[in-house]
C-alpha cells in the first residue's frame, strides 16, 4: 500500500481559537492552499509577486500548513486506516494540549518556518508521546525511503533514530517548526525574510495552542497530503506551566 499517514499539529484546524484561526488563514494565503479543500484567497505579499511565492513552495504547499508530530508512515500489515483513526480520537481525549510560545519566524537549514521563540516543554513532551504511541502503525521503511534520507550524511544519533523510528528527526533531535518555504537559495534568502516577516507580523510573538491532533493523508507519492480528521486535545490544566506561558504571552 502506497498510502501514507501523518499525525500533525495544525493550529486552527477545527478550533474557534482566534490566534489559531487567524494564522491558519495567513498561511494558507500564503501557500495557496488549504488542506481541508474549498477556495484560499492567494496571497501577493509586497515585494514578491505570486509566481515566485507558487514557485518558493512547491513542497510546502504539497503537504500543506502543519508542525509534524508523527511524520508520514505507511500502514503496518493488518492495521486500517479506521483503527489508526479511533486510536487518535482516544489518545487526543485523554493527552491535554500545548503551547506555541512566542511564535517566531526562523531560518531552518535553507528553508523558512514558523517556530517557538521560547522553550516548549509541553510541545515536544507531546510530540514525544505521539511518536512512540502510534509507532505500532508505522510499517517498517522499505529500502528506498532510507536511501532516501541520506543516512551516510547523518549524524550517528539520527542514524540510530532512523533505524529504530523511521525518522531522524525525532525526540532530542526534534524541532517544532510550521514550514512556509521550499530551500531557498542564499542569495535571495535576506529579501524573502523581510517578506516572510511582514506578512506575518500581526502574529509574531503570540503564543498559540496546540489544541488538536490532525490525522493527514497521502493518496499516493507526490500527492497533496489532505485533512482527513481532527481530534480535540483536552484542555491545558489551568495551573500547568503551558498555561502561565500562555497567560504571559498573552498579557503582552
Amino acid at each position: 500500500m502506497s498510502r501514507r499517514f501523518a499525525i500533525f499539529a495544525a493550529p486552527g484546524t477545527g478550533s474557534a481559537d482566534s490566534a489559531g484561526v487567524r494564522l491558519r488563514e495567513k498561511a494558507e494565503q500564503w501557500l495557496g492552499r488549504s488542506v481541508a479543500g474549498g477556495q484560499v484567497r492567494r496571497a501577493i505579499p509586497d515585494g514578491l509577486t505570486r509566481a515566485a511565492v507558487d514557485a518558493m513552495t512547491v513542497d510546502a504547499r504539497r503537504y500543506g500548513f502543519h508542525g509534524t508530530l508523527k511524520p508520514p508512515f505507511r500502514l503496518a500489515e493488518g492495521r486500517t486506516a479506521e483503527e489508526l483513526d479511533a486510536a487518535v480520537a482516544r489518545f487526543a481525549a485523554g493527552t491535554a494540549g500545548a503551547v506555541i510560545p512566542r511564535l517566531s519566524l526562523a531560518r531552518l537549514g535553507g528553508f523558512f518556518a514558523l517556530v517557538p521563540g521560547a522553550e516548549a516543554p509541553g510541545l515536544h513532551a507531546l510530540a514525544d508521546d505521539v511518536v512512540r504511541h502510534f509507532d505500532e502503525f508505522r510499517a517498517p521503511p522499505t529500502a528506498a525511503e532510507i536511501t532516501r534520507r541520506n543516512p551516510a550524511e547523518l549524524t550517528p544519533r539520527r542514524r540510530e533514530l532512523l533505524a529504530a523510528w523511521g525518522y531522524p528527526y525525532v525526540f532530542d533531535e526534534f524541532r517544532f517548526h510550521l514550514t512556509l518555504t521550499d530551500r531557498i537559495p542564499p542569495e535571495r534568502r535576506p529579501r524573502v525574510e523581510r517578506v516572510l516577516g511582514d506578512w506575518f507580523a500581526p502574529l509574531l510573538g503570540a503564543a498559540v495552542p496546540v489544541d488538536a491532533l490532525a490525522l493527514f493523508t497521502e493518496a499516493e507519492p507526490g500527492a497533496p497530503f489532505a485533512l482527513h480528521s481532527v481530534h480535540p486535545l483536552r484542555p491545558i490544566p489551568p495551573h500547568s506551566p503551558a498555561a502561565a506561558a500562555a497567560d504571559r504571552e498573552g498579557a503582552r
